[in-house]
């Protein structure tokens, strides 16, 4: 009981401190979308597939092991 007392009230802290903030939510929301700008845009627009377009559909793991070995003999 003493350990479910305790994440309860940590559970509730934050809860209370989350719904009383008003900068902090701001803040929460520019990093979720800075988080989503990193992730989500740069991936689609700056780092292609580099594997689909250089092995065929199932041998991307011999494509690897070939340029691994190519570059550490």
């Amino acid at each position: 009981m003493h350990i479910r007392s305790f994440i309860y009230r940590v559970y509730d802290l934050y809860r209370d401190g989350f719904r009383h903030m008003r900068l902090g939510k701001l803040l929460w929301v520019i990093v979720l979308v800075k988080l989503f700008v990193i992730f989500v845009v740069l991936k689609i627009f700056f780092f292609p597939n580099f594997l689909k377009q250089h092995a065929k559909e199932g041998e991307e793991a011999e494509y690897v092991a070939s340029q691994v070995l190519k570059a550490y003999p």
